[in-house]
C-alpha cells in the first residue's frame, strides 16, 4: 500500500491562499457596494388608486422629470383595493432602499389609516419625502339632477328622504366622512354607493347612474367645464381661484376639506436617499409643463417651504389629529 505524505507547510500555504481569496472577495464586494451610487436601477412609485385618478396622474406627470434628474427610469404602478390600504401596505413593507416610493393623499394616508384595520402605522412605518399639491373638494351632482344649488338640494332631500345616491371611494373615505357631517347638520338622508376609485365615481355621475359626488376637485373639473355635471360648492372657506364662480360651502351646511398629495418611502430609508428623491420631486414641480398640467387639473403646488420631508411629516401628523375626533364621533369604520 502506497502512503501519501502531505507536508504541513503545503497545508499552511493552501489555507493562506484560501484565506487571501476570501478576504479579496469580501473587499471587492464591499468596494462594489460602496461604489454603487443611488439610484442604480429603476424606481417604482406605488399609486394606491386606480389609473386616471389624481395620485396616478400626478405621479406620471412627475416621473419623466424625476427620471431626468435621477438618471434612472421612474415607473408608476397602481396597487388598489381596501380604500388604498393595500398599496400603502406595499410601500410600508418594502425594502428601505429608495427603490419603492408611495404617492398618497388625504384619503389613503389619513382617512383609510383611521377607518380600516391596517397592519401598518402611517406615521411610524413610513418616512415623508415631499408634499406636492393641494386641491379642495367639490360637491357636485349629475347634470340632470333637479336641485340647482345647495339650499335647493337640502329642500329636495327632505322631500325625498333616502332617494338620492352619492358615490364614495372606499367605505371610510372623504365622501363618507363629509356626508356624515352634512346629513347631521341639515337633517337629510341619502344613500352612499362605494367605489374603488374616483374615476369610476365620475364615470357613473356623468352617465347619470348616481346623483351626487363629493370628491377631489381635479376629478370633477373637466366634467364641469364640459357641462356634464353641475357643481354645488367648493368645500373651502374662500372661493377657489381656479374656478371663482363656484360658491363656497357655508359653514352651517358642511365643513371645509382640503385634499393634498405627498410622497413617502419605507421607514429607515437613508436620509441621503430621501434627500435625492426630495430634490428630484421639487425639481419636477418647477418644470413649466408639469406646472401647467397640474394647474389644468386644479392642483395647486404647495409653497416651496412646505415641500421638505419635515414639513410633510408635521402636516401629516396634524391632519390625523384633526380628523380622528370627527371620525370617532361619526362612528365611521370600514369593517
Amino acid at each position: 500500500m502506497k502512503t501519501t505524505i502531505i507536508r504541513t507547510s503545503t497545508i499552511r500555504t493552501g489555507l493562506a491562499a484560501l484565506a487571501f481569496a476570501v478576504c479579496a472577495l469580501v473587499v471587492f464586494a464591499l468596494a462594489g457596494a460602496q461604489a454603487e451610487v443611488y439610484p442604480s436601477r429603476p424606481i417604482t412609485i406605488i399609486a394606491p388608486t386606480t389609473a386616471g385618478g389624481p395620485p396616478d396622474t400626478i405621479a406620471r406627470l412627475l416621473s419623466d422629470r424625476m427620471r431626468a434628474v435621477l438618471g434612472q427610469p421612474v415607473v408608476v404602478e397602481n396597487v388598489t383595493g381596501a380604500g388604498s390600504t393595500i398599496g400603502v401596505a406595499r410601500v410600508a413593507r418594502a425594502a428601505p432602499d429608495g427603490y419603492t416610493v408611495g404617492i398618497g393623499h388625504l384619503n389613503s394616508h389619513v382617512f383609510s389609516s383611521l377607518t380600516y384595520n391596517v397592519s401598518y402605522d402611517v406615521l411610524k412605518d413610513l418616512a415623508p419625502v415631499v408634499m406636492l399639491t393641494s386641491a379642495p373638494m367639490l360637491f357636485a351632482a349629475r347634470a340632470g339632477f333637479p336641485p340647482n344649488n345647495v339650499r335647493e338640494l337640502i329642500a329636495w332631500l327632505k322631500e325625498h328622504p333616502s332617494s338620492a345616491t352619492m358615490g364614495a371611494v372606499g367605505v371610510g373615505g372623504p365622501a363618507t366622512i363629509w356626508s356624515a357631517d352634512f346629513k347631521a347638520r341639515n337633517g337629510v338622508q341619502f344613500q352612499l354607493v362605494p367605489y374603488r376609485g374616483a374615476a369610476a365615481v365620475m364615470q357613473d355621475a356623468v352617465a347619470g347612474q348616481i346623483d351626487l359626488v363629493c370628491t377631489e376637485a381635479s376629478n370633477v373639473l373637466p366634467h364641469w367645464r364640459a357641462g356634464k355635471v353641475k357643481v354645488y360648492a367648493v368645500l373651502a372657506k374662500d372661493r377657489w381661484a381656479v374656478a371663482p364662480d363656484i360658491s363656497t360651502i357655508d359653514e352651517s351646511l358642511g365643513f371645509a376639506m382640503t385634499f393634498w398629495h405627498g410622497l413617502w418611502v419605507p421607514k429607515d430609508t437613508p436620509k441621503d436617499v430621501i434627500a435625492k428623491l426630495n430634490a428630484a420631486a421639487m425639481d419636477a414641480l418647477t418644470d413649466p409643463t408639469v406646472r401647467a398640467r397640474l394647474a389644468q387639473m386644479g392642483q395647486e403646488i404647495v409653497p416651496r417651504e412646505q415641500q421638505t420631508p419635515e414639513a410633510l411629516g408635521a402636516y401629516h401628523k396634524a391632519e390625523i389629529e384633526k380628523w380622528l375626533p370627527i371620525i370617532k364621533a361619526a362612528g365611521i369604520k370600514a369593517e
